[in-house]
């Protein structure tokens, strides 16, 4: 494992494991006659993922009267200052940082340029004119796991990830758990793959799982290699971030996908009235920022109609994922029966449950 993401790692760990201290709220910026609102994106928009769930937010944001949106692709963390600089000397008083990475050089950004608001996904730090933010991925990827687990004829399933950071770690076990309710037999086979988008080694990670038994994959990186893999060897397979039913369409049952549109565009409303304040923003299913991605035609009703009730009892705030008991692969109660896992707990969650065969890197 490189130094780099040793120190990453170490950073976001020992920040998510402790309370989460936020900037005191600032008062509300001054009214924005014209949203000028600037993307930067850590990879391509034609990543069929996590960039093309952002770039066609910015799409629907563009619509609007009083916005107007610029976008740079494929901007590593060395560059990103300068890109960012560049964009606020045009007039953009919006900049939304897409990747993790870009924390800290935001948080100084925002210090030396008060009427400029800054938006950065997946990190925690904030300031009076930058906030972070997040949405509940893990609610649609329990729904997509009970797909998962009742489709799977094997009782194997194999899942690709990228890095064990939190965040990654509760999609993961929320599918897991989800697979689990309505197959309790069902093994999940772990594998990390160290990147956010490297089609070669997403679709390796594939094929070693096919490898091994599994009919089922699912993945947590961008591409959709891991479909396509799936789709050749007439496998099924689920998506994240964005439908990838169109790369895949044999294979693809469904996914756990972002509609960042909505959100976007509240954030863009707020700046124009002047009525944004520094806030740790986490939308979720019921704010229609995440969703599960439509089923593909080999589902059969009688899942769906299973999956739709779990969904619907989701949206009525009458079941959360991570409600208890959940062990993890110890067989350590972290989540008594009957109780739900704190926010805390989620934002920092550090272990596997039980039915997951591979371990967290160390």
């Amino acid at each position: 494992m490189s130094r780099l993401w040793k120190s990453f790692t170490f950073a976001l760990w020992v920040c998510l494991l402790g309370s989460l201290v936020l900037a005191p709220a600032a008062d509300a910026l001054k009214p924005q006659e014209k949203v000028k609102a600037a993307f930067i994106f850590n990879g391509p928009i034609g990543d069929h993922g996590w960039i093309f769930a952002h770039e066609r937010a910015r799409r629907e944001l563009q619509k609007l009267p009083y916005v107007e949106t610029a976008y740079t692709e494929s901007v590593p963390a060395g560059d990103a200052e300068r890109i960012m600089k560049q964009y606020i000397r045009r007039g953009y008083n919006l900049i939304f940082g897409c990747t993790f990475e870009y924390m800290d050089i935001m948080l100084n950004l925002s210090k030396t340029n008060p009427d400029v608001v800054f938006m950065h996904v997946a990190g925690f730090k904030s300031s009076p004119n930058m906030s972070p933010y997040w949405a509940t991925l893990y609610q649609p990827a329990y729904l997509a796991g009970m797909v998962a687990g009742k489709m799977t004829k094997s009782n194997v399933i194999g899942y690709s990830a990228a890095f064990p950071i939190p965040l990654v770690i509760r999609i993961i076990n929320s599918f897991v758990l989800g697979a689990q309710s309505v197959n309790p037999a069902v093994k999940v086979h772990l594998i990390w793959t160290l990147s956010w988008y490297d089609p070669a080694k997403e679709r390796e990670s594939g094929e070693s799982l096919m490898d091994i038994g599994a009919d089922v994959l699912a993945q947590y990186f961008n591409s959709p290699a891991v479909q396509q893999a799936a789709q050749r060897r007439g496998k099924y397979s689920v998506g994240v971030y964005s439908d990838m039913s169109a790369y895949a369409p044999k294979a693809h049952l469904t996914g756990a996908i972002f509609n960042w549109g909505p959100f976007y565009k509240s954030i863009a409303e707020a700046v124009h009235k002047g009525t944004w304040k520094s806030a740790h923003y986490a939308p979720t299913m019921q704010d229609g920022v995440v969703a599960l991605a439509p089923y593909g035609p080999m589902v059969p009703e009688d899942v769906r109609k299973l999956v739709d009730r779990k969904k619907a009892d989701m949206l009525a705030g009458k079941f959360a994922p991570f409600t208890g008991p959940v062990k993890d692969q110890a067989g350590k109660v972290r989540v008594p029966a009957g109780q739900m896992m704190s926010e805390k707990d989620l934002n920092s969650m550090n272990f596997l449950v039980q039915g997951i065969v591979g371990k967290l890197p160390k």
